[in-house]
């Protein structure tokens, strides 16, 4: 491993995420502004989200990425996001929003942020310093989240939504330097990996017909749910219950905080204990505190700790999921595998948003949803348990000249 080369990689990657999804984190805030100013329901709003995510999570991506090289795949994705969000500030109707907020961003978000940039790091760590470097990404990503929503709301009061988006735009445009650090071309691990010497269609057969991926994969679609459904009507669901529009933007800001402690250690504790178990209770974790949200009376102070609290629980999934699939498959393909298991956390995130547009149009209330993530919360804690976080099928290897069998 070329210790500095690393360090820049995460840096950088880091420093990636860090605006791609603190930028993405704040559109929750756009809701209300967006949906007066078009005349449109929140359904509208929320079907170009949930489009946004499908896209997002797009396993092409990480195809992409392990055959041609994450940098040119993230240069491409950042022009796009830059791209998306000036024309997102001209928009006049819900086709424009869809094609901006949902299928624009939606491809931009996908090279900018988790699996392309997850799959670079992969190739620079060692295996028992993967989970860490990991969560330092999602950590430090995290942090975009508290950094960038009060930027986001500050922006909106002073300019609207039309220049805040104009003014989203210009910040993110930063990406595209730092993208020129990553790796260029795929290359295979310096660490000696029999999967390394698999071609791509071997692994996804693997993984195919390993129980424990579908299990992941199930999983993540939970993870996908919360966060998106959470990110984007918490603001409005927190309004409509008399909170000030200061605490909705501060709540919103606290995931990310605590998502910062959250994901950095779930990252260092992923080198030391089972991934599966940390993961269950992190989805147990959830529905205990989605549970106390709805049943406790919301005010500033519940909006505020309950930021701090499902932060905590946020994307710690990330750096284990990722690390558990590394564990299992080897690093080579690792943005191929992650980009398929990360799909299902979009289709989640899809459903999240977009029901929770249609059951407030519908129903006038969010009640049904929260319901809905407590459940789920509790069948993604049951369902990593049987997960076998180890190598498949590895070929035994010969003994050394002389020991006895």
């Amino acid at each position: 491993m070329n210790r500095s080369k690393a360090i820049i990689v995460i840096a950088c990657g880091a420093c990636m995420v860090l605006l791609s999804m603190g930028i993405r984190q704040s559109f929750g805030v756009f809701l209300q502004p967006i949906t007066g100013d078009l005349g449109i329901g929140r359904e509208s709003f929320s079907l170009a989200v949930a489009i946004q995510n499908i896209i997002f999570g797009l396993p092409i991506i990480g195809l992409l990425a392990d055959r041609y090289g994450a940098r040119w795949v993230a240069i491409s994705s950042a022009v796009l996001y830059v791209a998306g969000l000036a024309l997102l500030g001209v928009v006049g109707s819900p086709t424009g929003l869809t094609l901006t907020l949902g299928v624009l961003i939606g491809v931009a978000l996908s090279g900018t942020t988790y699996v392309v940039i997850l799959g670079a790091v992969a190739q620079e760590v060692p295996p028992d310093k993967r989970s860490l470097a990991f969560g330092i990404i999602t950590a430090v990503g995290s942090f975009g989240m508290f950094a960038m929503v009060p930027v986001s709301q500050q922006l909106l009061s002073t300019f609207g939504w039309r220049g805040a988006v104009t003014g989203l735009a210009i910040i993110v445009s930063g990406i595209i330097l730092l993208t020129f650090a990553l790796p260029a071309r795929p290359k295979k691990s310096t660490t000696p990996d029999p999967f390394d010497q698999e071609s791509l269609i071997q692994v996804l057969q693997k993984a195919w017909r390993n129980g424990s991926y579908w299990l992941l994969i199930a999983g993540f679609f939970v993870c996908g749910f919360h966060v998106a459904f959470i990110a984007t009507h918490l603001p409005a669901f927190l309004t409509d219950n008399f909170v000030s529009a200061r605490a909705s933007a501060m709540a919103l800001a606290m995931i990310g905080l605590g998502n910062v402690v959250g994901s950095f250690l779930f990252g260092y504790l992923g080198d030391h204990y089972r991934k599966k178990y940390l993961l269950s209770l992190i989805y147990l974790g959830r529905a205990i505190v989605i549970t106390l949200f709805i049943v406790l009376p919301v005010s500033n102070l519940t909006a505020v700790l309950f930021g701090a609290a499902i932060g905590f629980l946020w994307l710690g999934t990330v750096p284990l999921t990722s690390g558990a699939i590394g564990q299992i498959f080897g690093v080579r393909y690792l943005a191929t595998l992650y980009g398929f298991v990360f799909f299902s956390h979009q289709i989640g995130a899809f459903f999240g948003v977009w029901l929770g547009g249609r059951v407030y149009d519908t129903t006038g209330s969010y009640q049904t949803i929260w319901l809905a993530a407590i459940a789920l919360g509790l069948f993604a804690a049951l369902v990593h348990l049987p997960i076998i976080d180890r190598r498949p099928n590895l070929a035994p290897q010969p003994l050394p000249a002389g020991e006895a069998v």
